[in-house]
């Protein structure tokens, strides 16, 4: 028993021993994690003498194998299972760096392996892969030694730098630089992780797709200098070129070995692409681009595909797939109105001339009581114009019986020769035969931006028309007959315009020159449920002559439109959803009013009464006056499907005004000056806006008049 118990001191004072020496001859190391006697494990610090010196060379990888119950490091593969005992783990190469203990820490607790802990070649691996992972170094190193407890592993850590700035290349790039301050600048004079890095690298990622901009890449970091500096490469996806390419009905777009010709000029289709060689890929801009080649109305289908451009590597090609669509049409029809009666109409048009996305039409109308020859041609774009600034010009003749001399309960004003009336004449219908044209230029407040949104328009131009006073037989008659009497005491007026000698002459020179302006805020063109529209104009006659008259003629109409839900006919309507695309109830509100200032011919006034005006009178029938005011409420709410219904009440005044107009043709035909009217109405939908029918009651006096036409009232 003594024996027994001399060995196990004498085994006890060596391990003591060998335990002082192994702590005096590695006092160089930073920290010690060691396992006492309870099995415990301990952090034991002590001065540093020689530390591991910082570098910056990182590591890719470290492969481990087992040899004398020692793990080194190895280039060669080793599946060893082995198990050693971990009796000392040593965290060394932080001592120089700002923020050295907490990288220590950093790198000891993304390791699984502890004092204490039996492992073998594959948990040394996965805790090196986890002291890199944490992204708080650029290189690992670990090494084991022997001793008399187990193996003492050595960790050697390669901290990244303290991040002073990152950098993006190239130096024009569209990303703002204060949003990338405002990304980074909150972790600069702290250790550069890369893992936190990455996280800021997405938000820059996060910025270019919430914009659109899907192709481009961050690459990097390039480098990481030892003075904390990271430079990032950006690669934005810089658009090459545009190809584009016409498809026929056969959806190829190669014939006879050829690529297929299309009608349209490559410039009309290019000047609506935002999207141009040189700019940034951008998915947003580019489908806004398709949807502006669209609303040309020339093509069927756009199909957009990318592809690299070889010759320059890093851009991008767009092609564009276009097919044509039928541009050129005849129409024709039957129908009635207040003004023409039963008229027949003939239309000839082309919306893509010469493949310059000109539209030009050719309208003949034969009526009952008018008779109009038109020719028009507008350009939506004059070509090269930043402004995007539009063209319209018409040349037409017209005979008709105008609205002004006639009224639908008090008669007609009947044309004759002179004041004196001789029995002779017969009496004929007034009969305005015109000749003329006019143009106009339009362009939107876009401040030479095309692509951008304006709700300002503004139009300027001048018309051209001379006027001749005739009958039904054209002979040339410029006085009216109120009453269809042979009695030479009836009143007579003229016609046409009254110069300052008195006379009554045949025939009127009228030259104006046009000026308006408009903002559009409604949400939609066709069947507004919201917003708002204001219009402003003046047009300015100037004479040309003896019988050419001077005055100005200034107009304002304002709308504007609240959703609503009142009533639940509709599944939509039925929705917690005011404004759901299946229930689009609206209360519309329109204001109108204007004013002329000088002489003027009788049939320039305004007129009042008809299906754009108080629709409880026929065209012209409720006044003819030198100022007006009009006002219109109303209700539109879906029935059906593809039905709508409304609710309506129009009210409008000459604001006394109808004695101004020379002749006073309103008066004599006892026009009543002001009313109003109550009345409903049923639309269906087209893809030109709704077919309606409207029926209104003047003056709740039970005379009620139906007007069919499209679109609504405003």
């Amino acid at each position: 028993m003594r024996n027994n118990f001399s060995k196990f001191a004498k085994g006890f004072t060596s391990m003591a021993c060998f335990s002082l020496i192994l702590i005096s001859n590695n006092s160089e190391l930073a920290a010690r994690y060691l396992l006492d006697k309870e099995g415990e494990f301990k952090k034991n610090k002590i001065n540093i003498k020689n530390s591991n010196q910082y570098a910056n060379d990182p590591i890719s990888a470290f492969d481990f194998v087992k040899s004398n119950n020692v793990l080194i490091a190895d280039n060669g593969e080793d599946n060893s299972e082995e198990n050693v005992l971990i009796s000392e783990i040593v965290i060394e190469g932080w001592e120089k760096h700002p923020e050295g203990r907490k990288l220590e820490l950093a790198a000891y607790d993304s390791m699984l392996i502890k004092p204490g802990s039996v492992i073998n070649n594959k948990n040394l691996k996965n805790d090196l892969n986890s002291i890199y992972a944490s992204g708080w170094f650029s290189g690992v190193k670990i090494k084991s030694q022997d001793g008399p407890l187990g193996v003492r592993l050595i960790v050697s850590i390669v901290p990244n730098p303290i991040l002073t700035k990152v950098k993006l290349n190239p130096k024009n790039i569209i990303i703002p630089n204060k949003f990338v301050e405002n990304i980074f600048s909150k972790y600069y004079g702290t250790t550069l992780n890369l893992n936190e890095l990455q996280n800021r690298i997405n938000l820059i990622k996060k910025w270019y797709e919430e914009k659109g901009y899907s192709l481009s890449r961050i690459n990097g970091p390039e480098r990481i200098s030892s003075d904390g500096v990271v430079i990032l490469n950006v690669e934005e996806g810089i658009v090459s070129d545009i190809e584009l390419r016409f498809v026929g009905s056969d959806g190829e777009s190669i014939l006879d070995g050829k690529p297929r010709k299309g009608k349209t000029k490559d410039w009309v289709i290019k000047r609506e692409l935002k999207t141009i060689p040189g700019s940034i890929f951008n998915r947003k801009i580019l489908e806004a681009d398709i949807k502006r080649l669209y609303a040309t109305s020339l093509f069927d289908d756009v199909k957009v595909s990318l592809g690299p451009d070889n010759k320059n590597p890093g851009k991008v090609l767009i092609f564009l797939d276009l097919s044509e669509q039928r541009t050129g049409s005849l129409t024709g029809g039957l129908g009635y109105s207040n003004g023409s009666g039963i008229f027949a109409q003939i239309g000839l048009s082309e919306t893509n001339a010469l493949g310059r996305a000109w539209s030009t039409n050719i309208n003949l109308n034969f009526g009952e009581y008018s008779t109009t020859y038109n020719f028009s041609l507008s350009d939506p774009w004059i070509k090269g114009d930043k402004y995007k600034t539009s063209f319209r010009t018409n040349v037409f003749l017209s005979r008709d019986y105008p609205q002004e001399f006639k009224s639908e309960n008090n008669g007609r004003i009947y044309a004759v020769n002179n004041t004196t009336r001789e029995s002779s004449d017969s009496l004929s219908s007034i009969v305005l035969e015109k000749t003329g044209g006019g143009f106009s230029f339009s362009r939107p407040l876009n401040g030479g931006d095309p692509f951008k949104n304006s709700k300002w328009r503004v139009l300027a131009g001048m018309n051209f028309k001379k006027v001749k006073m005739i009958d039904s037989d054209s002979n040339k008659k410029p006085y009216g007959d109120r009453t269809p009497t042979t009695e030479n005491i009836n009143e007579i007026i003229c016609i046409g315009y009254t110069p300052k000698d008195g006379s009554c002459p045949s025939e009127n020179t009228l030259v104006s020159f046009i000026g308006s302006t408009s903002r559009n805020n409604l949400n939609n063109a066709i069947n507004p449920t919201s917003g708002n529209k204001l219009s402003l104009g003046s047009e300015q006659f100037i004479s040309m002559g003896n019988n050419s008259p001077t005055f100005n003629r200034v107009r304002a109409t304002y709308a504007f439109f609240i959703p609503t839900k009142l009533i639940n006919l509709t599944k939509g309507c039925k929705s917690s959803d005011v404004v759901n695309s299946d229930c689009p109830q609206t209360i519309g509100f329109e204001f109108k009013a204007g004013t002329i200032f000088g002489d003027l011919p009788p049939y320039e006034a305004f007129c009042m009464g008809g299906s754009s005006s108080v629709r409880g009178w026929s065209s012209c029938d409720l006044s003819v006056s030198k100022s007006f005011v009009e006002a219109t409420a109303e209700y539109r709410f879906p029935v059906w499907r593809m039905i709508s219904g409304a609710l309506f009440a129009d009210f409008g005044s000459d604001l006394g005004s109808q004695d101004d107009v020379p002749g006073k043709p309103g008066k004599l035909l006892l026009k009543s000056g002001s009313g109003y009217s109550l009345g409903g109405g049923v639309g269906v939908k087209t893809p030109i806006g709704p077919l309606r029918l409207d029926i209104a009651s003047k003056d709740l006096s039970g005379d009620w008049r139906y007007t069919l036409g499209v679109g609504w009232k405003f």
